[in-house]
């Protein structure tokens, strides 16, 4: 399972492994009441990415496209968060105001179809409307 909570939320039991997924640490956030496993500020949009969504240089479907192709480019980034994800509960961690918008998400989802596409057919294939025999 791979949930996202804001860094300025309160961790819990369930939330497995917590890694900060931005480039930049939040602000007002310190670092020894921030519980994390990881910080992997390779795994977040560009530097001239995310200024450009921050800037509303690009909306949000454009910078999701975006950063896809950076997250395509770079295998070595995330990998090991879809094996996390396998094992447990995987909580990414980031700063964004919005909750809805934002790198967190777009990784998330990500991740899953990484997932999807490791994991095999999840159910088996439907022969309907064909001839048997």
């Amino acid at each position: 399972m791979i949930q996202c909570k804001r860094a300025y939320e309160a961790a819990q039991p369930g939330d497995g492994y917590r890694v900060l997924v931005d480039r930049l640490w939040p602000r007002n956030r310190r670092k020894a009441l921030l519980p994390l496993h990881a910080w992997l500020a390779e795994v977040a949009p560009s530097t001239a990415l995310r200024q450009a969504f921050k800037s509303k240089e690009m909306d949000f479907a454009a910078f999701r496209q975006a950063y896809r192709n950076e997250l395509a480019a770079h295998p070595e980034y995330w990998w090991q968060l879809v094996e996390k994800a396998e094992r447990g509960v995987l909580t990414l961690i980031y700063a964004a105001r919005d909750e809805q918008r934002n790198d967190a998400k777009v990784l998330a989802e990500w991740l899953e179809e990484a997932l999807e596409r490791r994991g095999g057919q999840s159910s088996p294939t439907c022969y309907a409307g064909e001839r048997l025999g």
